[in-house]
């Protein structure tokens, strides 16, 4: 049993005093500061980045309750209350635009979070050091192209008279697919090039994760005459859900984004395409260059935030029910 005034070492790192936990939070800012300043300089880069990248920016705002104009400012443009978001509410492709954000962004999600937690379960069983590393740098390297070199690749493949795709389709006796006038093909598209895109990346945050079981688990289920599969599929795979969880919950925020650059890059303003592949993003800027509408663009965006609030806030609570540990808060 714990004896009283005993410290663990993170409460004398911030300088608590045996017996004196309770008044520890009645101290103020100032002198907590004090006393602990190393802590608040290492905090101090992540604080200052988010503030003004994230809280002053919030100011413009406002551009989304009102007509701008840039001679007269945010403040003295006129005010105009909700009309920019009816403008976009009482327009026909609302239906279409919102349901094709959401279905993309679905499948995105369910697509990166299955091959990023398989791709990271294999290589956790590759026992040859240097095959491993290579592998994961050869996995994570599309996460750092830009879209605009990918979108020359997928061209180069899928556009023109003769495409790479349908040459290799020919050599195997089936007929070509005409891959810019098929919108029924373009979601499965977009899907296959964001799991090329961002496995690599959501594979090292499950590594990551894996690194940090007991190995004696494994030991114990080993000698136990457990194979492989059943040690990926009830220790490895268990333990990840926490992790799998929160990264799904935080897609979930922003899951009224489309990826404006990788859709916009690789398809343009294609509209034969727009049915199956036109997101709220990319019909904003469509509307704020041909209505050069800026109040508009900025009550889409504030909307786009809130909904992605109010469904993370909805998808945590429901998670905090089955699962704590795998909710964000």
């Amino acid at each position: 049993m714990e004896k009283q005034g005993t410290m663990t070492l993170a409460e004398r790192s911030i300088g608590v005093r045996p017996g004196n936990k309770q008044r520890r939070s009645k101290t103020p800012l100032w002198r907590d500061m004090l006393r602990s300043p190393f802590l608040y300089i290492i905090a101090l880069p992540g604080l200052l980045l988010y503030l003004v990248f994230s809280y002053i920016p919030m100011y413009g705002i406002i551009i989304a309750f009102k007509k701008f104009n840039i001679r007269e400012g945010i403040m003295g443009s006129e005010w105009v209350g909700f009309s920019n978001f009816t403008f976009f509410l009482k327009s026909g492709d609302i239906g279409r635009i919102v349901y094709n954000t959401l279905f993309l962004n679905v499948l995105f999600i369910t697509a990166t979070t299955f091959f990023a937690v398989l791709t990271a379960m294999l290589l956790n069983e590759v026992r040859h050091k240097y095959y491993k590393r290579v592998s994961q740098s050869i996995i994570f390297l599309p996460f750092f192209m830009s879209w605009v070199v990918v979108s020359m690749m997928v061209n180069a493949m899928l556009s023109g008279r003769n495409p790479t795709v349908n040459v290799w389709l020919e050599a195997l006796g089936l007929p070509p697919v005409d891959w810019m006038f098929s919108p029924v093909l373009w979601p499965w598209i977009l899907t296959v090039i964001r799991v090329w895109q961002a496995t690599g990346y959501g594979t090292i945050i499950y590594l990551a994760t894996i690194s940090s079981i007991p190995g004696e688990m494994y030991e114990a289920a080993r000698m136990d005459g457990a194979s492989r599969r059943q040690i990926m599929g009830r220790i490895t795979l268990p333990m990840l859900v926490p992790t799998i969880s929160i990264l799904t919950l935080l897609s979930v925020g922003r899951i009224f984004y489309g990826d404006f650059g990788m859709i916009y890059a690789l398809l343009g303003d294609n509209p034969i395409l727009y049915s199956t592949t036109d997101v709220i993003d990319t019909y904003v800027f469509r509307a704020l260059r041909t209505l050069n509408n800026f109040g508009m663009s900025a009550a889409v965006g504030l909307a786009q935030s809130v909904m992605g609030l109010v469904l993370i806030l909805t998808v945590n609570m429901i998670v905090r029910r089955v699962s704590k540990e795998s909710s964000l808060f």
